[in-house]
Parts: C-alpha cells; structure tokens; sequence
C-alpha cells in the first residue's frame, strides 16, 4: 500500500496519525510503501475501500533469496 494513497484518504499526515492511532512522526518515517502491518490494518479500517497488495511485500524476500 502507498504511503501518498493513505495520506490523500485521510486528508494528510496528522489526520492519518490520528485515525490509525500512531504518532505523526510515525507516519513521516514511513517509506514510500507502508508498513505491511499497518496496511493490513489500513485495509481492515477502511473496509476495503484501501486495499492491501502482498506483491509490494513480497517482491523484496522474493529477489533477496535468489
């Protein structure tokens, strides 16, 4: 999940720190793909309206293992 697609739903960084229970700073340390634990969550508190997509995870252990 993008960082930039969360931020935009919440409507910027604090109102996203506050919806997910997390600080700001938090949310400013997140790369451009987020925290796979959180967009699990993300996925849960938006009831789907923001997906989850294992392939930004998975792609790293993937290439790393070859």
């Amino acid at each position: 999940m993008l960082k930039g697609i969360v931020v935009n739903y919440y409507g910027g960084i604090s109102k996203t720190a506050v919806a997910l229970g997390v600080t700001h700073s938090a949310v400013c340390q997140w790369g451009v793909v987020i925290p796979e634990k959180q967009a699990l969550y993300i996925e849960r508190l938006t009831k789907g309206k923001l997906k989850y997509d294992s392939s930004f995870y998975h792609k790293a252990i993937n290439s790393q293992s070859k």
